[in-house]
């Protein structure tokens, strides 16, 4: 039986918004490679939305629909960072299970 410290959360959601695991041992495999690339895409528009989002605020005549825009773009890139943040820390903590059990 695969626990839950051996499924990979991956960067992304199944059409219901439930998270969407994978359950491989081979980290260098398809799935796995594919999640990797996401995960720096998603890492990469974050850091392009904050230094947007300072440059916004910086700004006394932004219209508030850009900043209602701003809002919803930068929750949305902190939820993609905090579910890359869970799975990165998922897999280093299996990691350390599996070396302190050798």
């Amino acid at each position: 039986m695969t626990t839950l410290h051996e499924l990979r959360l991956l960067p992304w959601t199944g059409p219901d918004g439930k998270p969407c695991f994978l359950s491989t041992g081979d980290n260098g495999g398809h799935m796995s490679r594919l999640a990797d690339n996401i995960e720096s895409v998603q890492l990469g528009m974050a850091t392009e939305l904050l230094d947007q989002a300072v440059d916004l605020l910086a700004d006394a005549d932004t219209d508030p629909d850009d900043l209602r825009l701003l809002t919803k773009d930068l929750a949305g890139a902190l939820r993609d960072t905090l579910r890359v943040a869970t799975s990165r820390g998922q897999r280093l903590s299996s990691r350390s299970t599996d070396h302190q059990s050798r």
